[in-house]
């Protein structure tokens, strides 16, 4: 469907031009007729399928200015509220809409002085837990609830948190969720919550064509580092992304990169949300050209121009392998995802090749460099703390 088909205002339309778009993705051209309509919906769409936009442009259509808070999206990730929030800053500036942010790590002041002149929050389940706590933000005038990232807002342990800020929701009201996958959990969530949703789906594959997945299989575990630099100083056109399994190791991995001179910063649930907001800045605007991250940066986020993904630690199931290379090959560009075996992985491994989509070829191991891995680090000068602790490779 092409954007000019859309029964939305015209100034939407032209913002969409201006951004040109020409073509609606599947997920756009099921949702927006059918939420314009007062449907509520559980959409299930692939990352990356433009699912922001199939909720926000409806939402913005239906938005009244001056007449105080009207809708509300929920985001499971601090760096995913603050994204949906430019989305629909950015198209609702010119209807005269105004959209807040609500999330943690960041002074609450601000958050309740601009509540108060909304349409629009978007927040994470605690910050707004929080705000309702305090009585700073009143729920009573939400017509449109939407759930963004469901399935990984449940994963998180949201559940208890979304069900207590849905009771404070008028019943009449429409809801809407969108997921990258539809679990029971979400399941039992719209059957209790829902009336009469419509169930639209897209098609989530693996293009093949555009996306190359291979593995190596390392016989030393100490060896993964000195191969991950290898491949990282050769494989330099684009962004990539490395994705660690916890806090520690993405900090470990970031720091042991910026030893080899190759510009990297980390993200993760652990740091401040200044400094997780600057890593992904940095990488945005290729300050860096390596995120170091564990899985929060898996899902919804909008990073342009990543051809690599790097799976220093595989990951536990295909679902989450599947979304993490979903961070390449998009909009058309090809993309590579690698993924780095060692002994210990080959249990998680086994899982991901469970799935029959995914065709991960093995590569024949190049020729690399042993480098050091250092394992502690003072926090102002990179330098060891006591004893040196060194590993070839992790």
């Amino acid at each position: 469907m092409k954007c000019e088909q859309l029964n939305i205002h015209p100034k939407l339309i032209a913002k969409l031009q201006t951004q040109e778009f020409k073509e609606l993705t599947l997920i756009q051209e099921k949702c927006i007729p059918v939420i314009i309509q007062g449907n509520d919906v559980v959409g299930q769409a692939e990352t990356g399928s433009g699912k922001t936009l199939a909720f926000c442009l409806p939402l913005l259509n239906k938005i009244i200015p001056g007449r105080g808070l009207q809708a509300l999206v929920l985001t499971p990730t601090r760096e995913l509220c603050v994204q949906v929030t430019d989305v629909f800053r950015d198209f609702g500036k010119n209807l005269g809409i105004r959209t807040t942010s609500v999330y943690g790590g960041v002074s609450i002041g601000p958050q309740i002085r601009d509540i108060r002149s909304s349409e629009i929050v978007i927040g994470t389940p605690g910050r707004l837990l929080d705000h309702l706590r305090r009585r700073t933000i009143d729920l009573g005038t939400i017509t449109i609830l939407v759930l963004d990232e469901t399935d990984k807002m449940f994963e998180m342990g949201f559940v208890d948190d979304v069900e207590e800020i849905i009771r404070y929701i008028p019943k009449q009201r429409q809801l809407l969720m969108f997921s990258a996958t539809i679990s029971e959990e979400v399941y039992r969530l719209s059957r209790k919550h829902l009336k009469h949703p419509l169930i639209i789906k897209t098609q989530s594959y693996v293009d093949h064509t555009k996306l190359k997945q291979i593995y190596y299989d390392i016989y030393e575990q100490n060896q993964k580092f000195s191969l991950l630099v290898h491949l990282l100083n050769r494989n330099t056109d684009g962004l990539s992304i490395v994705f660690c399994g916890t806090r520690r190791e993405s900090d470990a991995v970031s720091k042991n990169l910026a030893r080899q001179g190759i510009r990297a910063s980390a993200i993760h649930g652990g740091m401040k949300q200044q400094k997780r907001s600057n890593s992904l800045d940095a990488l945005k605007t290729q300050k860096t050209k390596v995120l170091v991250a564990t899985d929060v940066a898996a899902r919804g986020l909008d990073i342009k121009n990543v051809t690599y993904i790097y799976n220093y630690d595989v990951p536990k199931t295909p679902t989450e392998y599947v979304h993490r290379i979903g961070r390449t090959a998009r909009a058309g560009a090809n993309g590579a995802a690698i993924t780095l075996l060692t002994e210990r992985d080959h249990d998680n491994f086994r899982r991901v090749q469970s799935n029959d989509d995914l065709l991960i070829e093995r590569a024949d191991m190049p020729y690399f460099r042993k480098v050091p891995f250092l394992r502690r680090f003072e926090q102002r000068n990179h330098s060891y703390r006591g004893a040196p602790r060194y590993s070839f490779g992790r």
